[in-house]
C-alpha cells in the first residue's frame, strides 16, 4: 500500500496538472486554506484532479488571490475501478453520508434510482458531485466518481447485461452472503477461488427503507447474471446496508482481494 499524506491539505482542481504550472484556485478553495487553516504563500498543499494523479505544490499569492505552483507527481494515477452503485435516493443528511462513504469505499459511478417504494424523489446531483469531491480530498482518492441522473429502476435493470449485478434484499433467502457473492463466476466453470482474473466490473443495488416491490423483485431476477443477496438477519437503514454490501462486494469480488 502506498503511504498517504495525510497532514498536508489535499485540494481537488478541474485542471490539467504538470511540473512548474502553476494553477489559481477558486474563491472557496483560498478562503478555506487562507482564513480557515491559515497557510500562506510558500506552504505546501497536494493537488489532483481525477486524471493526472496526486501533485505536490506551493502556495503562490495572498490570501484573496491564492494560485499553486506544481514541483512533482507525488503519486501516479491509479486504474480505476469499474464499480457502480445503485441506490434509492435518501433525505439530505443521510444522502450525504451514504456518497461519501461508498467514495471511501471505492465506487467509480453513483446511480440513483428511482423505485416504486422511494421517499425521495427529488434529487441534488450537484450537491452529490461536491460530497464526491469533499470524500476524495478528504480520504487521499484519486479517482473522481461520476453521479449519473436518476433513472426509472426499469430503465437500469437493462444496463450493461455483462456488469454483475448484486441486488441486496432482505427477503432473499441466502444464509451466507460470502459463499453468493463467491459463487459468482467471472469465467465459465471457474470459482474465483480457483483463477487469478482482474476484479470484475460489478454493480450494488440498495433499495429503499420500505423494500423492492413484489413487481420489482421479479424484474430484477429476469436479469442475465445477477446475485441476490440478503445483508444478514439485522434491520439496516438504507445508508448502513449501503457500506455493508460494498464492503462485502469489494472484499470478495472487487480490487481488496490480493
Amino acid at each position: 500500500m502506498p503511504l498517504y499524506d495525510f497532514r498536508t491539505p489535499r485540494v481537488y482542481l478541474d485542471v490539467p496538472l504538470a511540473v512548474g504550472a502553476e494553477v489559481p484556485l477558486d474563491r472557496d478553495q483560498a478562503n478555506h486554506l487562507g482564513n480557515v487553516l491559515r497557510l500562506s504563500a510558500g506552504d505546501a498543499v497536494l493537488l489532483f484532479n481525477g486524471r493526472d494523479g496526486e501533485w505536490g505544490a506551493e502556495l503562490t499569492g495572498s490570501t484573496k488571490r491564492l494560485a499553486a505552483r506544481l514541483e512533482r507527481q507525488l503519486r501516479p494515477q491509479p486504474d480505476a475501478t469499474d464499480l457502480d452503485f445503485l441506490f434509492a435516493p435518501l433525505k439530505h443528511a443521510r444522502l450525504d453520508y451514504m456518497v461519501q462513504k461508498a467514495v471511501e469505499l471505492g465506487v467509480s459511478r453513483l446511480r440513483p434510482v428511482l423505485t416504486q417504494h422511494t421517499q425521495v424523489t427529488r434529487i441534488n446531483t450537484e450537491r452529490m458531485r461536491a460530497n464526491v469531491v469533499e470524500a476524495a480530498q478528504q480520504c487521499g482518492v484519486l479517482n473522481i466518481a461520476e453521479v449519473a441522473e436518476p433513472a426509472q429502476l426499469k430503465t437500469i435493470v437493462s444496463y450493461d447485461p455483462a456488469r454483475l449485478l448484486i441486488f441486496c434484499d432482505e427477503d432473499a433467502d441466502v444464509s451466507d452472503p460470502i459463499e453468493a457473492l463467491t459463487r459468482a463466476r467471472p469465467l465459465p466453470g471457474a470459482l474465483l477461488s480457483d483463477v487469478a482474473v482482474a476484479p470484475m466490473p460489478i454493480a450494488v443495488l440498495i433499495g429503499p427503507e420500505g423494500g423492492f416491490s413484489k413487481d420489482e423483485r421479479a424484474l430484477l431476477m429476469q436479469r442475465p447474471n445477477v446475485v441476490r443477496l440478503s445483508l444478514g438477519p439485522l434491520i439496516l437503514r438504507a445508508d448502513t446496508a449501503a457500506v455493508a454490501a460494498l464492503t462485502l462486494a469489494q472484499a470478495v469480488l472487487g480490487n481488496w482481494r490480493s
